[in-house]
């Protein structure tokens, strides 16, 4: 019996809670049931109490002061026990049917499914190459702000091409917090950003914005607008433009149809729909037994 879930991830702040949360209540509206798994070891606060938390197991506090480790020595360390111990997922996931959407919310430290082969491990045990059989597709979010920092932005898509190519899983690349962009960039200006090329780079101004000022070589302000750092951006550029991997859905948590626009692509993705038997009017939907709390 297949399963089906989606993981969400991206760099810190990028919004992963509130996507899941509001990704959860747009289930919820629409009758369907979901199961919300929290694989972030230093997460506190949530909107829907997980069905399945990663701090049952092991929370980053522990760790930290047992193994004097940083955060994110930390968080591969909590990882790793994770991988240790996968019968914590697996008897969790196991009963689910394919009604259920699985939604895994991931830390936001990059590095555990860009760098290190942790995250890509756990994929592998969770997908068709493991005992669960889940239809898998990645979101991943990035904070739709980067646009005003095109060299920012760049990065943060060569993080998720990397992430992309690392898993080989279906993915769904976000613009997230798009709400915080709408009113300070022109909306064809916006658009431009969806499908990410090197013509992005074209247009930049720093020069001009210095206006010839003499500048201490040594600033950050020389170092970022400097020769070498424009020729990085615009390899980095052009390597994501050569791969053509990369194109980025908006996401606006407060709209619906935004919320719903994004899982659509993620049902796509991992053919959702394709799995359902025709439901009865009257066939009953299980929520879990969260609750939603203030």
């Amino acid at each position: 019996m297949s399963k089906f879930g989606t993981l969400i991830m991206g760099p810190a702040g990028a919004g992963k809670t509130t996507f899941c949360s509001a990704l959860i209540q747009h289930l919820r509206l629409n009758k369907r049931s979901c199961f919300y798994v929290n694989l972030d070891p230093a997460a506190e606060d949530f909107s829907y109490e997980p069905d399945l938390d990663i701090k049952d197991l092991i929370s980053l506090e522990d760790v930290m002061e047992e193994m004097a480790l940083g955060p994110n020595g930390g968080l591969i360390s909590c990882f790793e026990f994770l991988l240790e111990n996968l019968d914590f997922l697996t008897s969790a996931l196991e009963p689910l049917s394919e009604e259920y959407m699985i939604i895994i919310d991931l830390p936001g430290q990059i590095e555990l499914y860009t760098h290190i082969p942790v995250v890509p491990t756990l994929v592998r045990h969770l997908t068709r190459y493991g005992s669960l059989n889940i239809s898998l597709c990645a979101a991943y979010l990035l904070e739709s702000t980067f646009v005003i920092d095109r060299a920012k932005f760049f990065a943060g898509t060569l993080s998720a091409m990397s992430a992309m190519i690392m898993l080989e899983i279906p993915h769904v690349n976000i613009l997230s917090k798009i709400d915080l962009v709408k009113g300070s960039i022109p909306k064809r200006q916006l658009k431009r950003f969806l499908d990410p090329d090197t013509s992005l780079l074209e247009d930049d101004n720093d020069d001009e914005q210095r206006g010839g000022r003499l500048v201490d070589p040594a600033s950050k302000e020389s170092v970022m607008g400097g020769g070498s750092f424009k020729k990085l951006n615009k390899a980095v550029a052009r390597l994501i433009d050569d791969f053509s991997m990369v194109s980025f859905l908006q996401l606006d948590v407060q709209d619906e149809d935004s919320v719903g626009g994004v899982l659509s692509y993620i049902d796509d993705a991992i053919q959702f729909h394709e799995a359902q038997e025709p439901r009865e009017p009257n066939d009953e939907i299980d929520y879990g037994d969260d609750v939603m709390t203030e």
